[in-house]
């Protein structure tokens, strides 16, 4: 075997374990995902020896809510499924429109990749909850739907007990600490659009009438798509190390293994 023929093997060997110390150094910091909002608690635990603290993250608790079709449905029936929401009423002369509008162009910018078929995303849904159920009776609702050609499939219009909505509004997404002191707690009008991710913990507000605030949306929306769950054990979970060791001691071998053999030779 030639000098060429014995580095070309080497660099074989020796580049994709360089490849792997670099991906695992630089993967938790590379990029940011989006934050988590409203601690519930703070749980001490034991990892690896050493005490370690674990943030519980506020999981909102869903109402129970009819939708454009007549439907009586929860978040529940959504999960495993990131949601972005906002609120708003049929009989809104100013902001509901243009959130509406905006809203859907987003719903139109997401898709599941295929060429052809049903290109609708099955992981992002869009809710539209109503902050007047009073006056926004399933008829109302469906026509607001109507208006704007909303998908059923990948956007609920929503409206129900108005206590309820109130609840959840105020104490499960929390909209009127993210308004400020200002806000009306009897009629809740924001212009926010909000994100939560798969474990119905709240990942974001944003502008539903800013452009940039609605770039953000989008890009934090791709990054919670990729983002792990951390109740999901990966198949290599913990056993990446011993295959780079593994990886050391063949690559080891192969060497000895030839120079055991050049010298026989």
């Amino acid at each position: 075997m030639n000098k060429r023929t014995f580095l070309a093997i080497l660099l074989a060997l020796f580049v994709p374990l360089v490849a792997y110390f670099l991906v695992s150094d630089l993967s938790g910091s590379a990029t940011r995902m989006p934050p988590h909002y409203f601690p519930d608690s703070v749980v001490q635990r034991v990892k690896k020896g050493k005490q370690v603290s674990d943030t519980v993250w506020h999981r909102v608790q869903e109402p129970r809510l009819i939708n454009q079709l007549g439907d009586t449905v929860t978040f529940d029936s959504l999960r495993g499924k990131i949601l972005i929401m906002d609120f708003f009423f049929t009989r809104c002369p100013t902001i509901c429109p243009a959130m509406t509008l905006n809203m859907k162009r987003m719903a139109e910018s997401i898709h599941n990749g295929k060429r052809v078929g049903d290109k609708t995303n099955k992981q992002v849904h869009f809710l539209s909850v109503s902050i007047d159920p009073e006056r926004d009776s399933l008829e109302r609702i469906k026509a607001w739907a109507d208006r704007f050609q909303i998908n059923p499939d990948q956007w609920w219009v929503l409206t129900g007990n108005r206590d309820s909505i109130y609840r959840f509004v105020l104490e499960e997404i929390k909209l009127g600490l993210i308004d400020g002191e200002g806000v009306d707690s009897n009629f809740v009008h924001s212009d926010k659009f909000v994100l939560l991710d798969s474990a119905r913990t709240v990942r974001g507000y944003y502008s539903g009438l800013d452009s940039t605030d609605l770039k953000k949306l989008s890009n934090d929306l791709v990054l919670l798509t990729m983002e792990k769950d951390p109740n999901r054990k990966s198949f290599l979970a913990g056993k990446l190390p011993i295959m780079a060791f593994a990886f050391l001691a063949a690559l080891f071998g192969v060497i000895a293994l030839l120079f055991f053999l050049k010298k026989s030779r």
